[in-house]
């Protein structure tokens, strides 16, 4: 029997992660989001992995308090050590009848300790604080302790927002310090650009003479992104591609291994378990793991781990041998494998491109013609990697039911490189969820419910395209 690609509960959702590494093991604590009305309290959980592909469900890592406690929900935070050995854990505490000035339930930072290894927690109240005069009192949450050794001190970071200023444009990471991780001074903002509602979930890390800024943004696109600089005080830039993954991966945080760093975030579950409902918040985890490219840019994709536990291969039937040109100057065609593929598998196509193709790419759970499918589309002309599926709503008799002028899901495109030449393209399905990746640089997740089976194939639109490698495998005889 195989085991799931992506770590969910059985009896929940998976929220914010908060990972956290430790001889060699990742703790993945986790908003354990229960979607029942009344809503309960929120705790962390807590799920361990030593190989990326195997996960270990420890269940209530930190309990939320009571319905009187200022952390009836216990939200995102983090993790760190101490020298002494003493574990520190910051959160988010919130109890929906603890309300501020303005008549918002108050977002407040918590401590608890440990010192038998994270095994248990002691809470500590009396060193609870909120957000000072010029922020808001309901968004001072999510908050990442890092330590910065050239400066002597450690610094908390918290997504937070002004009191003033554009309604959409308060956003902020504020910041405080301490020396012992006990006592907590405010001071300037680390990041202020007032450009985004807020940014959720911060994280800062130094790699490789680089260090680099993540954050949600709770805003236009509900995406994660990075910043770079030469120092923890900044100045950030942005660089060319800031995003790590699309809408549907959120929330990531990040975590160090033998000198390989590692994104842990949620894909997102769409109401009512369709490709047309609205996304939801908390979903299954995913990791995707960072490269860092020669400029200091980050590459994200799958972990080395996941793809080799895909180790047995799938005949693809195909009606022609590898290489596959597929030469259509001014017209479309595929090849489809002859037989449906099992609900979950690694697929990889390298495709050369000719200068001025218009699009090529993956057909999942396809249809024998093709016709019906999703589709993984690399537009070079375009510089981009789309997410679609045709149909795409329910056909009819009529000229309009056709869905012709309905746009593939605009939250799902990722830009990168498409120049002419050869190209990966690289995709885990399991079950309802996918995640693709272009050329160990480029990152698309989503969720695929209409279509529950079918086969895959590859295809090209107005251009050359030669497959010169295509190959499907699973993990066992599933």
């Amino acid at each position: 029997m195989s085991y799931p690609v992506f770590f969910q509960p059985a009896d929940a959702w998976v929220g914010d992660l908060i990972p956290f590494q430790k001889d060699g093991e990742f703790w993945l604590f986790y908003l354990h989001e229960v979607r029942a009305d009344p809503k309960p309290g929120t705790a962390w959980n807590l799920v361990t992995t030593k190989d990326l592909t195997q996960f270990q469900d420890h269940g209530v890592a930190l309990p939320h308090g009571t319905t009187e406690d200022l952390d009836f929900n216990c939200y995102t935070g983090s993790v760190v050590a101490d020298d002494s050995g003493v574990h520190h854990l910051f959160y988010t505490g919130q109890n929906p009848g603890n309300l501020g000035t303005d008549g918002l339930p108050l977002q407040l930072v918590m401590h608890a300790t440990s010192t038998d290894g994270m095994n248990t927690w002691v809470k500590h109240p009396e060193l609870t604080f909120g957000a000072p005069d010029g922020y808001e009192s309901a968004d001072w949450r999510d908050p990442f302790v890092f330590g910065d050794e050239a400066a002597g001190l450690w610094r908390m970071l918290l997504a937070a927002r002004h009191s003033d200023g554009p309604e959409r444009r308060r956003g902020v990471i504020a910041q405080c310090v301490s020396t012992d991780l006990m006592t907590w001074e405010h001071t300037d903002p680390f990041w202020d650009p007032r450009r985004y509602i807020t940014h959720e979930c911060p994280d800062v890390f130094e790699w490789g003479g680089w260090w680099y800024m993540v954050y949600s943004e709770f805003s236009e696109t509900f995406t994660t992104r990075y910043r770079m600089a030469k120092s923890p005080t900044g100045p950030w830039t942005v660089p060319d591609l800031d995003s790590i993954d699309g809408r549907a991966f959120y929330a990531s945080k990040t975590a160090e291994r033998d000198g390989r760093r590692f994104f842990f975030g949620w894909i997102a579950s769409k109401e009512g378990n369709r490709d047309d409902g609205a996304w939801q918040w908390a979903g299954t985890m995913s990791v995707l793991e960072a490269r860092q490219n020669p400029d200091g840019t980050l590459a994200f994709g799958l972990a080395d781990e996941l793809v080799d536990s895909f180790w047995d291969g799938i005949p693809l039937e195909l009606e022609s041998p590898l290489p596959i040109r597929l030469d259509v100057p001014d017209s479309y065609s595929a090849a489809v494998a002859a037989h449906d593929l099992p609900t979950q598998f690694y697929a990889k196509a390298v495709l050369d491109i000719q200068p001025g193709t218009t699009e090529c790419g993956l057909l999942l759970r396809s249809s024998p013609d093709g016709d019906h499918s999703y589709v993984l589309r690399l537009e070079p002309k375009r510089g981009r990697l789309v997410f679609d599926r045709w149909p795409r709503t329910i056909t009819g008799e009529a000229q309009w039911h056709v869905s012709g002028d309905v746009p593939y899901a605009v939250e799902l495109e990722r830009p990168c490189d498409l120049s002419p030449g050869s190209h990966t393209l690289e995709v885990v399905v399991d079950g309802d969820l996918c995640v693709a990746v272009v050329d160990r640089q480029v990152a698309l997740s989503t969720r695929i419910y209409d279509l529950p089976a079918g086969g895959i194939g590859v295809f090209a639109g107005e251009g050359t395209v030669t497959v010169t490698d295509f190959e499907v495998r699973k993990r066992t005889d599933n």
